[in-house]
């Protein structure tokens, strides 16, 4: 394969140079594009581990280790709250090290926040329960999901940041799309372990193997910090480095010059992060706790969602590059909005086989499908000086809003639910379609979003100015 995309050249170099470019420069810049992929997608995968640990604990098994004296309606609650609170503090990492990416550099990012949460998600392995620490146990573990949240804040915007810039026009959705695809395999990692470890929620609460995935955590930062450490810097930042172009302050920058884009960036992840969390964290709760169904169903769910969702990614990202980002996109939407009431009315039917498929569609397919479009995407909407600032800006408001609380807000209405019909005791079977009202509101506002928005197909990653600015470079044209 050779690569012609002119990002990667060295900008040092002077103009002759880069017109006599030989063969073997050729090989290496295939030979970064190969490690960057590498690099990103796998270190993804990593980190994301310790991400789908805590959701997975979240919906299972946190809420009798560290909230033991709530009903079991607070105790979701309680639970799902720790959880958001990762959500809600991302949009801070996501200044902190966009800050970071934009003036210091991609490479230095991602290697900090794969160390950052490796650590956090280890001593999570280490904490004491409520049984032996009583309110201290679960403050500690609010600390640490805070640090994991920060970490997280900046992970994804930076392997997709990256990716985006070191691909060639033409393959950017596909290549973008490989960081993402991390994050399935990081999914099937985490429930791996827990269908290898016990069958059974309680018999995990009950010894000591909830810790051992978390302490596995310390692979992942030694594993995570070797891979990116050997990778080199985006040459769109090198560009921007040797011209002198990198902005002292990339939050004011995004704040003054991109809010279009912002708020397009935002509605976009409404539907798509929303409804990951409502169907990875709520769908299981509500499977195992009001449905009753037995065994790791909850771990086998996202097990199979994430095997659907390992080639939906790529996919999405491939059908981007081929029609483009916009359509791609308000498709998987359209596929999530026709999907939710389907969805959660099987959910209530408490069937094992039909609950896991349903899930596994609506998810993999649907949302997922969504993610994957969304990696070049992102990028392609910010200009050169703060990409990195405006992807997680954008991201992590959005993983606040929508991400973090959806559970919450799911449990809420379960427990509305619940109150307003005591005396049934089946009362929160009910709570399927207010959820899945939820989830098409949701999405619905990113339906209404795509139609606000430009296409940013294969547009120069070296222009300075947002998609949105007048004076921005137009798409280039692509013959198929």
């Amino acid at each position: 394969m050779t690569i012609t995309n002119p990002t990667i050249a060295n900008p040092l170099s002077h103009a002759d140079d880069q017109q006599t470019t030989s063969e073997t420069d050729h090989e290496i810049r295939e030979k970064d594009l190969r490690r960057a992929a590498w690099a990103c997608s796998l270190g993804s995968a990593l980190e994301y581990y310790d991400f789908a640990l805590y959701t997975l604990a979240a919906a299972l098994i946190f809420g009798p280790l560290f909230f033991p004296e709530q009903t079991p309606e607070m105790r979701l609650i309680a639970s799902f709250g720790t959880y958001f609170l990762g959500f809600a503090v991302r949009p801070v990492g996501g200044i902190l090290f966009g800050i970071l990416g934009d003036r210091v550099g991609r490479k230095f990012v991602l290697a900090a926040t794969v160390l950052l949460m490796g650590v956090s998600s280890a001593l999570i392995g280490v904490l004491p329960t409520f049984e032996t620490a009583g309110y201290l146990a679960p403050i500690l573990l609010v600390v640490l999901r805070l640090l994991q949240g920060l970490g997280a804040g900046a992970e994804q915007a930076g392997a997709a940041v990256m990716m985006t810039e070191y691909a060639p026009p033409g393959r950017r959705g596909f290549y973008a799309a490989l960081p993402f695809l991390g994050i399935q395999l990081g999914t099937l990692l985490a429930a791996g372990v827990y269908l290898l470890m016990s069958s059974d929620p309680a018999q995990i609460t009950e010894t000591w193997l909830w810790r051992v995935p978390f302490l596995l955590s310390v692979i992942i930062i030694a594993v995570g910090l070797w891979m990116r450490l050997r990778l080199k810097e985006s040459p769109t930042f090198i560009k921007l480095q040797s011209h002198r172009k990198t902005v002292a302050n990339p939050l004011k920058s995004v704040l003054t010059e991109s809010r279009r884009p912002l708020l397009i960036g935002v509605g976009l992840r409404l539907a798509e992060n929303g409804g990951s969390s409502i169907y990875q964290a709520l769908a299981i709760s509500f499977m195992v706790g009001v449905m009753g169904l037995q065994g790791p169903v909850g771990v086998i769910t996202l097990i199979c969602a994430a095997i659907v969702g390992s080639f939906t990614v790529p996919i999405a990202g491939k059908l981007s590059d081929r029609f483009g980002r916009v359509i791609v996109y308000r498709s998987f939407a359209f596929l999530q909005l026709a999907l939710a009431f389907p969805t959660w009315w099987i959910l209530s039917q408490g069937n094992t086989a039909a609950s896991v498929v349903a899930v596994a569609i609506a998810l993999g397919i649907g949302t997922w499908g969504m993610f994957g479009t969304q990696a070049a995407l992102m990028p392609e909407l910010f200009g050169s000086r703060h990409r990195y600032m405006g992807v997680s800006v954008a991201r992590e408001a959005s993983a606040a809003v929508a991400g973090g609380i959806a559970p919450m807000v799911g449990a809420g209405i379960i427990a509305v639910v619940v109150a307003l019909n005591a005396n049934d005791p089946n009362a929160a079977v009910g709570a399927w379609f207010p959820i899945a009202c939820y989830l098409s509101l949701l999405t619905l506002i990113t339906l209404y979003t795509t139609f606000k928005m430009p296409e940013t197909l294969n547009r120069d990653l070296d222009d300075p100015h947002d998609a949105t600015h007048r004076d921005a470079t137009p798409v280039a044209q692509k013959s198929f």
